[in-house]
């Protein structure tokens, strides 16, 4: 039976796309950039997710992952990569100021509060991260927050992990459930710990990569089925 549900916060927690559509439109007028149209957005996530699963990988800084982002999105579209510093540093604000929960996410975090020990399991940068936890209350409904740039790894380290189990008290990683909706960080992750997975997929994508996964749901309310 679990006793320990690890949560990751972007995407499954929290709607991260809601939030980073926000920020880059806000400082796209800000910094007098023009309209951030809708097919720049989807090109700017594309090229953020390839950032992100280098530094799952080890290729890369998270320093050079932020700024690396944007400088190569600016560059495709004709806008100064210089920018790319300090539009970086004003978007990881920027990206507290709009929260929307996934669905049924704040709604199953409070239900089970005191039923399980509740941990927050983040890769996102501490500024971005304690801001929107923070704002949306998340700060207290969860009983620990490991946020990457404290522990001094990134999912799906095993560092990263051991870091966790090692300060919530986790001796026996039967009763652990790591919820997320990252293939590569999440469930790469949980099998690299050696603890159950459970892997939120709304979007019905395929496992191309064949990451081991121990259950698969496309809505959150049905965790509380399998919880039980």
């Amino acid at each position: 039976m679990y006793k320990y549900l690890l949560w990751d916060i972007d995407g499954t927690v929290l709607d991260f796309l809601a939030s980073e559509q926000y920020a880059i439109r806000v400082l796209f007028q800000k910094y007098e950039l023009g309209t951030c149209s809708d097919e720049m957005l989807r090109t700017y996530s594309k090229i953020n997710v390839k950032y992100w699963e280098a530094l799952e990988r080890n290729e890369l800084t998270k320093q050079e992952i932020l700024v690396g982002r944007f400088r190569e999105f600016f560059a495709m579209f004709g806008i100064n990569p210089a920018l790319a510093e300090p539009f970086n540093s004003e978007y990881q604000a920027a990206l507290g100021d709009h929260l929307v929960f996934v669905d049924h996410a704040e709604e199953m975090l409070r239900a089970e509060k005191g039923n399980y020990t509740l941990i927050a399991v983040t890769n996102g940068t501490k500024a971005a991260q304690a801001k929107k936890l923070r704002r949306s209350g998340l700060d207290q409904i969860f009983d620990a927050v490991f946020i990457s740039e404290d522990v001094g790894y990134e999912k799906p380290n095993a560092a990263y992990f051991e870091h966790v189990f090692c300060k919530a008290g986790i001796a026996d990683k039967t009763q652990v459930l790591l919820i997320g909706d990252s293939l590569t960080s999440d469930m790469r992750g949980g099998e690299i710990a050696g603890i159950d997975t459970f892997w939120y997929n709304p979007k019905h994508r395929i496992n191309t990569l064949n990451i081991p996964v121990t259950y698969e749901i496309d809505d959150l309310s049905k965790l509380a089925e399998l919880l039980r």
